[in-house]
């Protein structure tokens, strides 16, 4: 991938990544979007596409974490002993899988994960238990337009980067420096959330339909981040790896206020 640099006049934009989206989340992400037993991890594939991975958040100038690193250093290590020969006279107990630890640590983290989301779930549908008032004749256009709504989840960001990674493979290679004379992230901002006023949902593809020059298309995805992360948009999925839809938060709240 070229290098890409995204700056504001003569600072980096720089993008911290969620304290909760760490390296065992990207290593869970590659192994759904992969298919393969979590038990039977190809090592090689898995540590090629996480370095990927970690290639294209450095270009977006986000902030990879220590962490990040010393898991890449820990799958070549693994790597590196997943080629080298079998000893076949040594005990049994001594040729234990290179990728044992690392399954342990992904189903413990799992596990948590797991449990972590029933409860949010449940507090969700807590949340909306609430008394609702008869409704007037103009609230059922209103009613009538979510009534269809498909059932949505939460994605993360290695979801985003993966579908990100998509459309920047489909854009010409370009080795430039984004200014803020050029292009700058905060009309994207502007620009993304005047689609979101004028629509209820907006397809994350369709936010790259103008232009998919590679500038373009990284500077949007940049823009996207940070709108999540300031809480203006939140991004869902139909189902894993399915589409990515957009919602504007403060307008979905609103059109539950006029339902109430």
């Amino acid at each position: 991938m070229d290098q890409t640099n995204i700056t504001t006049a003569s600072d980096s934009y720089n993008i911290k990544i969620p304290a909760f989206e760490g390296p065992l989340d990207l290593l869970l992400h590659l192994i759904k979007e992969n298919k393969v037993d979590i038990y039977d991890i190809p090592i090689a594939v898995i540590t090629g596409q996480y370095l990927h991975y970690i290639e294209i958040m450095k270009d977006l100038n986000l902030d990879v974490a220590g962490d990040f690193l010393v898991m890449a250093a820990t799958l070549i290590h693994i790597k590196s002993r997943m080629l080298l020969p079998v000893d076949e006279e040594a005990p049994g107990e001594e040729q234990e899988d290179p990728r044992l630890e690392l399954i342990h640590r992904l189903l413990e983290y799992q596990a948590f994960k797991d449990a972590s989301l029933g409860l949010r779930e449940r507090e969700e549908e807590w949340m909306n238990i609430f008394h609702r008032e008869p409704l007037k004749e103009d609230d059922e256009a209103v009613t009538e337009s979510t009534e269809h709504e498909p059932y949505l989840f939460d994605v993360n960001l290695f979801d985003l980067i993966g579908a990100f990674k998509k459309i920047l493979d489909t854009a010409p290679p370009e080795v430039v420096q984004i200014t803020r004379e050029a292009l700058t992230v905060k009309d994207k901002i502007s620009h993304i959330m005047e689609m979101l006023e004028n629509n209820d949902t907006v397809r994350f593809e369709d936010l790259f339909n103008e232009d998919r020059s590679r500038i373009q298309v990284v500077v949007t995805f940049v823009a996207l981040l940070e709108l999540i992360r300031l809480g203006l948009i939140r991004a869902y999925q139909e189902k894993d790896f399915g589409n990515i839809w957009l919602i504007n938060p403060q307008k979905k709240e609103t059109q539950t206020t006029v339902q109430g």
